[in-house]
């Protein structure tokens, strides 16, 4: 069976329809968590120029000289700014160790949400809640804001689907989120010059990992590296359709739903042609959850055939012991579920 990831257009969720319309919506989201974990997304509403002015940003900084853009790297327990190439390893954050620990060749920049974003909030915890690093690149931060106001809109429009496919109150996810742990990660896949990848050797463009949150909200270059493992153990190549947005869910909905919806595992092997890798980019909205959201297997997800599978957690415990792997280089110990599908499909 070929492997393909389902597209749903949301516009009765976004433009408001019929209940009849967002009752087949919530259904065919259902049925992709259920079985693949990824959804391609068209009606979003996300204007076009939001979307290119979030492209001519990162086009902008990733331009710099690599020294430059390495004045805006923090320390690895804060979830901000730059990462060069081979400052991460995403399989530890499952807790597998690769050949080379830190070996992902992409760089990164993140953005997320402060305390500030949350003024009815009287006090959330440093570093989860950082102050942002903005470079000083005409338009970067403008720009970004922009997309990243949009990508939080359309994060809790699927939230509010998943609320109906589950058949949970309308207010379960905004509940949960309304000082929730957001971040955008802007990527770069190529070798900037100074770096110390090499192509026979260590190249991985983001070694296999599910995402830690809710909901990821992806936008891509059509360019192939991203790579989807199916329920066969075989890995598939994957990009977004025309105006589409890739949908992901992330280890805290896997938990919720005690693996009735996938968190599914991807990676991303970018194209060498002609010696030289293909650039790619893409920007990864993930949807986390408010950092004291308690993470406990909904009840209609537990029966006699389908025992529960996890211990309740807290989003930022099950956080900091990701970024822990990914960005510390600590192998997370608690994600023995997660790690046994990586080891599963290095087979392929």
């Amino acid at each position: 069976m070929t492997f393909q990831v389902p597209l749903v257009d949301i516009t009765p969720y976004v433009a408001g329809g019929t209940a009849a319309a967002q009752a087949e919506v919530a259904r065919r989201i259902d049925d992709a968590c259920r079985t693949v974990g990824f959804i391609q997304i068209t009606g979003h509403g996300i204007p076009d120029a939001i979307t290119h002015g979030l492209t001519d940003a990162m086009d902008a900084f990733f331009a710099l000289d690599l020294e430059a853009k390495k004045a805006y790297r923090t320390p690895p327990k804060i979830n901000r700014g730059y990462s060069p190439p081979k400052s991460e390893s995403l399989s530890l954050s499952l807790g597998v160790e690769q050949a080379s620990r830190m070996n992902d060749f992409f760089e990164a920049f993140n953005v997320g949400a402060s305390a500030a974003s949350y003024p009815h909030m009287a006090e959330l915890p440093q570093p989860d809640y950082a102050d942002n690093v903005w470079p000083t690149v005409d338009g970067f931060q403008e720009q970004v804001e922009a997309y990243f106001t949009e990508a939080g809109r359309v994060a809790r429009v699927m939230t509010r689907i998943f609320a109906d496919a589950l058949g949970l109150d309308p207010e379960f996810f905004a509940s949960r989120t309304d000082h929730s742990l957001d971040v955008l990660r802007m990527n770069n896949y190529a070798l900037p010059p100074g770096t110390d990848v090499t192509l026979d050797g260590d190249l991985i463009g983001m070694g296999e990992h599910t995402d830690y949150g809710i909901v990821t909200i992806l936008w891509a270059d059509q360019v192939k590296g991203l790579q989807v493992l199916g329920a066969d153990g075989s890995w598939n190549d994957v990009a977004p359709a025309d105006d589409a947005l890739l949908i992901n869910l992330g280890d805290v909905t896997a938990r919720w739903t005690n693996e009735r919806w996938m968190s599914t595992l991807h990676r991303v092997k970018p194209p060498v042609i002609d010696g030289t890798i293909e650039r790619r980019r893409s920007a990864a909205f993930f949807h986390d959850g408010n950092v004291d959201a308690l993470i406990q297997t909904l009840p209609s997800c537990v029966d006699a055939e389908h025992p529960d599978l996890y211990e309740p957690v807290t989003v930022g415990e099950h956080i900091a012991a990701k970024l822990a792997g990914s960005r510390a280089g600590v192998r997370n110990d608690s994600a023995a579920r997660e790690s046994a599908r990586v080891l599963a499909s290095q087979r392929y």
